[in-house]
């Protein structure tokens, strides 16, 4: 498989032959697998000792002939704390269990179901990593996974600039990828808005799109905001396919080579 490498203005200098992972079947089932296993969620729990710590004293014993007993005065057998002794009286009050005041909650979430345990083979892994890249390189997957484009027809994929690429500055950089990619830089945008509903309370006020990936060699250095940007020895498969396969990138001439390195 070959692919144009692109100068900053957009024109074409030269061919080069892209590697073998480029021009992979799309396994999107394995794709999928693999971003599963990496999901991660925050644990949380209640303290363990949450409605126990009381400095009342000890559990009433429901047994005959003990004192302090809650034997023969029709009581249910509820945990109950001492409060005090008043003669020969106990002041008892519930305690510690779910319908008690100042109890335990029920069904508390449990952080050990909070844990992502899901693993995946080496194999699959790699297999998923390649099918992750041919997914860049496939004209209809990149207009299957964008619905702005209406499975317009794409040609030119995988986007391959010239190292100069990554000395732009912000404002030049943007201007590069608009001649780059024409009439799909409008999906490469990073966009950002306020959430509807109530997740605006919940701490995810603001959502946002993908937007476009800049994959670049170890060397290169490229900092800018609106985009992301991925050196290729950390490129992994939710960089490539976040959300679905078929994400928009641009590659530069040295992230090629090293992927080629990589899968030889």
């Amino acid at each position: 498989m070959k692919a144009n490498i692109l100068d900053i203005s957009g024109k074409k200098i030269k061919e080069i032959e892209l590697p073998k992972c480029f021009s992979q079947k799309i396994r999107e089932d394995l794709i999928f697998k693999v971003i599963e296993t990496q999901k991660t969620k925050q644990p949380y729990a209640p303290s363990p000792v949450a409605g126990k710590q009381h400095s009342a004293k000890g559990k009433i014993v429901h047994r005959r002939h003990v004192w302090r007993s809650g034997y023969g005065r029709g009581m249910s057998r509820v945990p109950r704390k001492i409060f005090s002794q008043k003669g020969s009286q106990f002041n008892w009050q519930a305690a510690e269990v779910p319908n008690a005041r100042g109890g335990m909650r029920a069904h508390p979430p449990k952080v050990i179901g909070m844990i992502n345990i899901k693993k995946i083979n080496k194999k699959e892994k790699k297999i998923a990593f390649a099918s992750a890249l041919s997914a860049t390189a496939d004209g209809k997957a990149i207009a299957k996974r964008y619905e702005r484009l209406n499975n317009k027809k794409i040609d030119n994929a995988p986007f391959v600039v010239e190292d100069k690429f990554t000395k732009l500055k912000t404002k030049q950089l943007f201007e590069s990828m608009k001649k780059i990619l024409g009439d799909l830089y409008e999906v490469a945008l990073q966009k950002k808005s306020v959430r509807a509903g109530k997740g605006k309370r919940r701490g995810r006020k603001y959502k946002k799109n993908a937007g476009v990936l800049i994959v670049t060699g170890k060397d290169e250095k490229l900092k800018s905001k609106g985009v992301e940007i991925v050196q290729a020895n950390s490129l992994g498969v939710s960089d490539l396919a976040k959300g679905e396969p078929g994400r928009l990138t641009i590659y530069t001439e040295n992230a090629i080579t090293e992927i080629g390195e990589k899968f030889k």
